[in-house]
């Protein structure tokens, strides 16, 4: 019997609530969450990271959508109405992440805030939200990898029948990029739970530390997928991406391309880890992250504190 679910949660006369959508605005307000329990130590109030949130979803929502197009110009240049089907499929993570950056440093700014410490509060948050919204992909059955046998889901990877079943797509079963993603986002959140409580973390060094992790398992995991951004490189570049990529041929083979011989996520990714690093190295050098991520975090808007002395 195979257990497959339907993209469509329910229906309430002509409106129609599909799974995706429920995933999606679950792990806004688990990150929400999460950022609101962590901002009480600092005394930042709920509101904040409500207001955050309010602004960053659409913004990351704009950024996706003009990230993706601009990579598949060709596909939209005749049609430009199509640009704003967002409903019919084509967002970009990264193109998320940079509106929703965007966006929230223009509010931190705004409310006072230095974008360091509450982007430091808000990275488990991201990657937490990320590891959530990755089972919408599982419910619409995409991202995927490329094909693999019913028995390496089953035998070799364990997997229980409610998620081989779902990666059995037009005949064919697939590797559930989806679940690797979250896996390795759920390590990558306890991870930064660690880190945030250790003594020689700096101001915006927990925010580095998970665009490095992140940006590690989407080059790997973007290798087995067949629906990736791409563009054509000369030999050389694409032989560089493809040995760092190597290792995975030991479990393996890469996902198909439709064109292009360099995937733009693991560019992309491989720009962060370097940026972000070197980014950690020069402020510690220079003196641009003497706050530690235990500091006190106090915005420039507040009111000062009453005065006690008697008039």
């Amino acid at each position: 019997m195979a257990y497959l679910l339907d993209p469509i949660a329910f229906s309430l006369g002509p409106i129609t609530v599909r799974w995706y959508g429920i995933i999606l605005g679950s792990a806004a307000l688990i990150g929400l969450w999460l950022a609101v329990m962590e901002g009480k130590r600092f005394r930042i109030p709920p509101d904040f990271f409500m207001d955050l949130l309010l602004i960053g979803v659409p913004s990351a929502i704009i950024g996706a959508r003009i990230y993706y197009v601009a990579f598949k110009w060709d596909a939209y240049k005749n049609d430009l109405l199509e640009i704003f089907k967002i409903w019919n499929g084509g967002i970009a993570i990264y193109g998320a992440l940079i509106g929703a950056i965007i966006a929230g440093y223009i509010y931190m700014r705004r409310k006072g805030y230095d974008f360091w410490r509450i982007a430091d509060i808000c990275a488990p948050s991201l990657i937490a939200g990320q590891m959530i919204g990755r089972w919408g992909n599982y419910v619409n059955q995409e991202a995927h990898g490329g094909p693999v046998t019913e028995s390496f889901l089953r035998d070799s990877l364990h997997l229980p029948a409610w998620i081989t079943d779902q990666m059995y797509i037009d005949g064919q079963f697939y590797h559930p990029t989806f679940l690797y993603e979250s896996m390795w986002n759920l390590l990558g959140l306890l991870l930064l739970f660690f880190l945030r409580r250790q003594s020689f973390l700096r101001a915006g060094e927990l925010f580095f530390s998970y665009f490095i992790w992140y940006s590690i398992g989407r080059f790997f995991i973007e290798g087995l997928r067949t629906d990736s951004l791409a563009f054509t490189a000369p030999e050389w570049f694409a032989s560089i991406i493809n040995g760092l990529w190597s290792p995975m041929l030991v479990l393996f083979e890469p996902g198909s391309m439709d064109y292009g011989n360099v995937r733009i996520s693991q560019l992309i990714g491989i720009l962060i880890i370097i940026a972000a690093v070197i980014l950690i190295v020069l402020r510690r050098k220079k003196g641009w992250s003497a706050e530690k991520y235990s500091d006190p975090i106090i915005s420039t808007k507040s009111a000062p504190p009453a005065s006690t002395e008697a008039n």
